[in-house]
């Protein structure tokens, strides 16, 4: 099977990443977007108390998770009478989910046209074809669509009246339409909206899903949990694959992200500190010639000065700065800079990017 998947993309950055570590002063990582600072204390805490855990977790997960998720989603937003189902982080579930939901042979996904690479590899492991399109009405013979807002890597943000022609004519498909929205906390120049929102589709969840995470908004990356929640139907479906397949979170991950979706203080902390690294790289990136496209929403700067994506990586390996190259997203003019590195980190790289 991997002989007909591409390679991994990070595999490929690795000669760019060692030059970049051979800077004087090491290297500075914005490439992965992994979270770096530390997991709130709530939630270290309710892992060390949960840690007594002999018994096998159930694939459903925990009733006060359930609780915990559904009432983040009422509050944050405004969804209720959802379907819900634990995953073993948001990964597992964008490369699992075609599968999961029976796509295979024939079967056509459509993925934005510039997006996270798991979604092709999901539907090429499923068996399916891939059509990277935003013109999603365009494609006639469609199995199932992914969504991506905010996006990774773009950060662009879709609409709510985009959001609903999308849900209106996934339904005349007949087709199931998942939104990936991991960063949905993370809305900077523009607001967010989740695909389970009523506004985008009338309150009716018929075909409609959406995955979340903790890994970024709660710097649980480690912990690898994240949620699919929308059609309850779908959710069923999915549930009674998953129980077979041992695709249960572990009992203390669990009890950890209780704790985060109850707690939202943390969250805001952890966006004030996103925040003011996006503030101080955004402004070093334009004054050495750089120009930000879209970027309204999510954890990343989308980011060119027009010429091909591996050059631009090269350019910042040079200084000791490692950026993922647009190409690995489908667009070779930019690079992908995240906001994930410490503040003496940035601080480091709109020194060397001012030099």
């Amino acid at each position: 099977m991997s002989l007909r998947l591409p390679d991994f993309p990070w595999d490929t950055l690795a000669p760019v990443a060692a030059r970049a570590r051979e800077h004087v002063d090491g290297i500075v990582d914005l490439s992965v977007g992994t979270p770096v600072d530390p997991t709130p204390a709530v939630v270290q805490q309710a892992l060390r108390e949960a840690a007594d855990s002999p018994g096998y977790p159930t694939t459903a997960g925990l009733p006060e998770l359930a609780e915990a998720c559904t009432g983040w989603m009422a509050r944050r937003l405004g969804v209720d009478d959802v379907g819900f189902l634990p995953t073993i982080g948001s990964k597992e579930m964008v490369a699992w989910l075609p599968t999961g939901l029976g796509v295979g042979g024939s079967d056509v996904v459509v993925i934005p046209e510039v997006a996270y690479p798991t979604y092709a590899v999901g539907a090429l492991v499923a068996g399916a074809e891939v059509v990277a399109t935003d013109d999603v009405e365009s494609v006639e013979n469609a199995s199932m669509l992914w969504l991506n807002s905010p996006s990774n890597p773009t950060g662009s943000v879709l609409s709510v009246d985009r959001l609903r022609e999308i849900v209106a004519w996934s339904r005349r498909q007949g087709i199931v339409v998942v939104s990936d929205e991991c960063y949905i906390e993370l809305g900077w120049e523009q607001e967010p909206i989740s695909i389970l929102d009523p506004r985008v589709n009338d309150g009716d969840l018929t075909n409609v899903l959406a995955l979340h995470s903790l890994s970024k908004r709660s710097s649980m990356a480690g912990y690898r949990f994240g949620f699919v929640a929308g059609d309850q139907d779908v959710i069923a479906s999915l549930l009674a694959v998953r129980k077979h397949l041992g695709m249960m979170v572990p009992a203390p991950i669990q009890r950890a992200a209780v704790a985060a979706y109850n707690d939202d203080a943390h969250v805001v902390e952890q966006r004030g500190k996103y925040g003011r690294r996006r503030e101080l790289l955004t402004a070093a990136l334009e004054s050495a010639g750089f120009v930000i496209d879209d970027s309204v929403a999510g954890l990343y700067l989308w980011v060119t000065r027009g010429e091909d994506s591996w050059d631009t990586a090269r350019w910042f390996a040079e200084r000791g700065i490692l950026v993922a190259p647009g190409a690995f997203y489908g667009d070779n003019t930019h690079v992908r800079v995240a906001l994930t590195a410490t503040d003496e980190r940035v601080d480091a790289a709109i020194s060397r990017l001012m030099e």
